[in-house]
């Protein structure tokens, strides 16, 4: 096998985002990788920073994520549903050809950590409707591996002591593997991919050595990987916890007007007018 390696390095930026969450984007500020469009995470102690929330907005086209470490959210959408975001769960969402939602954070005070990453969907999914599913924490795998853990998200973690461990999310046209994984010092960590799958780490606390040339990835950025069949780090002196993310490649045109993205720019037009008409979903 092909140990992958650290390709390029993207740094997180501050933005802010909704009615005035603040965020750090390093996916999506300057560059997407194919299917993934968009990388954010918040962190803070400091309501002030997220109480704000995202009020009601459109999405179409594509794929959210939302995956929490710490902190509640409330998701409401037009078509009536209502789901509750815990610590340690996730939701995986399908816009489709379209949907309104918020996304609002249950608390007034405390911490507040979390992601959310953007997938595209290919060509013959995007006017397909609307879903999604909240995970709730107890719903993700937890496996203990030597010198840390990792809990399986979507795709299959290899087999450490026995049998691969899949995740709550399989099945999609995309493949993803979503997988966060924690390591105590000096800990290593390996796991396969699909040769010809895009795939990048994040670290939200350590810095990990990346592949056979050992190159340091630090904390709070994105990590591109070249191609290769498996992936391999070792964790800093401090440890490190980081979320593997690697999916299929759609090789598609890519033409995105803030929450719509479409393959044409045709498309981004009607999408525009149907949310202009009340007809987008």
């Amino acid at each position: 096998m092909t140990t992958r390696s650290l390709t390029v390095i993207i740094p997180s930026i501050p933005v802010s985002d909704g009615a005035g969450v603040k965020l750090r984007r390093s996916i999506g500020h300057s560059q997407r990788l194919d299917p993934f469009l968009m990388l954010d995470e918040f962190a803070s102690d400091n309501p002030d920073d997220y109480i704000a929330g995202f009020p009601p907005h459109p999405h179409r086209g594509f794929e959210t994520v939302t995956y929490m470490l710490a902190g509640d959210f409330e998701h409401r959408d037009h078509l009536g549903h209502t789901g509750h975001l815990r610590g340690g769960g996730a939701q995986w969402m399908t816009a489709g050809r379209g949907i309104i939602h918020s996304e609002m954070p249950l608390q007034e005070s405390g911490r507040l950590h979390g992601f959310q990453f953007w997938i595209n969907l290919p060509a013959a999914e995007k006017m397909k409707p609307a879903g999604y599913r909240d995970i709730q924490p107890e719903e993700i795998p937890e496996v203990t591996i030597p010198g840390g853990s990792v809990k399986v998200v979507a795709g299959t973690l290899d087999g450490v002591s026995s049998a691969p461990v899949p995740g709550p999310i399989q099945g999609l046209s995309t493949a993803p593997l979503f997988l966060d994984v924690r390591l105590e010092a000096g800990a290593a960590f390996a796991q396969s991919v699909e040769a010809g799958h895009t795939a990048f780490l994040y670290p939200y606390a350590g810095s990990l050595q990346v592949g056979d040339e050992g190159r340091t990835l630090p904390a709070r950025q994105a990590g591109v990987l070249s191609a290769g069949e498996r992936i391999e780090v070792t964790a800093g002196a401090e440890g490190a916890s980081f979320l593997l993310l690697a999916a299929r490649p759609l090789g598609e045109p890519v033409v995105q007007y803030g929450p719509f993205v479409m393959n044409t720019r045709e498309e981004i037009e009607q999408a525009l007018a149907d949310y202009r008409d009340g007809t987008l979903a």
